[in-house]
């Protein structure tokens, strides 16, 4: 249940900084933030960055524990 819940926490941290980070025109380096579209939207994300913080996620909720 924890990795879910991280999943969640990774997603959410993904899509501010890559919304930060894309909107300035660059792709974060190792981040490889790209634009990808989701039906008629469009939204930055970076796969890297959503398992980076998925683990980090994952850790902290196994910590409380």
């Amino acid at each position: 249940m924890e990795l879910m819940k991280a999943m969640v926490l990774g997603a959410i941290l993904t899509g501010c900084v890559a919304l930060v980070i894309g909107s300035q025109g660059s792709s974060g380096g190792q981040l490889h933030i790209h634009l990808m579209a989701v039906g008629p939207h469009a939204l930055y994300w970076s796969w890297p960055l959503f398992l980076a913080g998925t683990g980090l996620g994952w850790a902290l909720l196994l910590l409380q524990r």
